[in-house]
């Protein structure tokens, strides 16, 4: 069993730390608020720091899970910060959806300090947190990877080396360009089929066995229909994403039309008090007029 360290307790991280202690791994948590790591560490009788470089203390691997870039950045090279803290060839695995260039950035940090980084965004939303089940996406050198990987097993179902530092979150990006796509295809199928007056669980049922059929489909078809967003991946959390998407591509010289479109359906729905709404919530925009 490995001496861990967990920063950031969200609804993903929350649940990810949890399925470390539960596999029997020493786990010492923080958490920027730091009511969520009280009640972590009281739940799961753990650890918990008051500062990312106090967790880090003797730690052979550091996970995080922050919002972002300048998160991630904060708790990695900031102030008392994990970096400063961390024992020589020890490796910082982050599950934070951020840019390829903040991933590359904190690679190079890290190899100054004779650590280690891999960048490991995830996929499978709270549920897949929540049940051990995510898929996650990992840069950085391969042999570290391998170190690393049977620990994030505790959490993840599938678990990928996609190349350097980056890939991980370039393959991330992929990702939700998929999904974004996805919900407004169907978003817009299910407003035509009620529009149209077809009973619209049954034709769900149906094209569930062919083609059309995907994951957003099956999880979020029905919950859409009936109007019910109170769960799932936020639209505030996937205009982050897709921003991070648009500016990659702006490097890449790779076009997103339509990623881009959505992206200003999402900043509608936010505005209008939508940001906590599950991603699936466009469909509010088209049955409103």
């Amino acid at each position: 069993m490995a001496k861990l360290a967990f920063l950031g307790l969200g609804v993903m991280g929350f649940p990810m730390a949890r399925h470390l202690v539960e596999t029997g791994h020493d786990v010492t948590v923080y958490n920027r608020t730091s009511a969520k790591a009280k009640k972590f560490a009281a739940e799961f009788k753990s650890q918990m720091a008051d500062s990312p470089g106090e967790a880090a203390i003797g730690a052979d691997i550091v996970f995080a899970c922050v919002g972002d870039d300048p998160d991630i950045k904060q708790i990695t090279i900031g102030e008392r910060g994990a970096f400063a803290a961390m024992k020589p060839n020890s490796i910082l695995v982050d599950h934070t959806t951020a840019s390829a260039k903040v991933a590359r950035e904190l690679a190079d940090a890290a190899d100054e300090k004779n650590l280690y980084f891999i960048d490991a965004p995830v996929s499978g939303g709270q549920l897949g947190a929540e049940n051990g089940k995510l898929t996650i996406m990992c840069g950085g050198q391969k042999e570290i990877f391998e170190k690393a990987q049977p620990i994030m097993a505790c959490y993840g179902a599938k678990i990928t080396w996609m190349g350097p530092a980056g890939s991980g979150q370039l393959t991330k990006m992929v990702n939700q360009i998929c999904i974004a796509g996805l919900l407004q295809g169907l978003s817009e199928a299910l407003n035509f089929g009620q529009k149209a007056g077809l009973e619209m669980e049954r034709a769900l049922d149906v094209i569930a066995g062919g083609a059309a059929q995907s994951w957003q489909m099956e999880n979020r078809g029905t919950t859409m229909l009936a109007n019910e967003f109170d769960f799932g991946f936020a639209v505030d959390w996937m205009r982050k994403d897709l921003n991070i998407c648009i500016e990659e591509a702006a490097k890449n010289g790779a076009e997103l039309p339509i990623t881009a479109i959505i992206s200003q359906l999402y900043g509608r729905l936010s505005n209008q008090g939508f940001g906590r709404n599950d991603t699936s919530s466009l469909i509010r925009l088209l049955k409103e007029r």
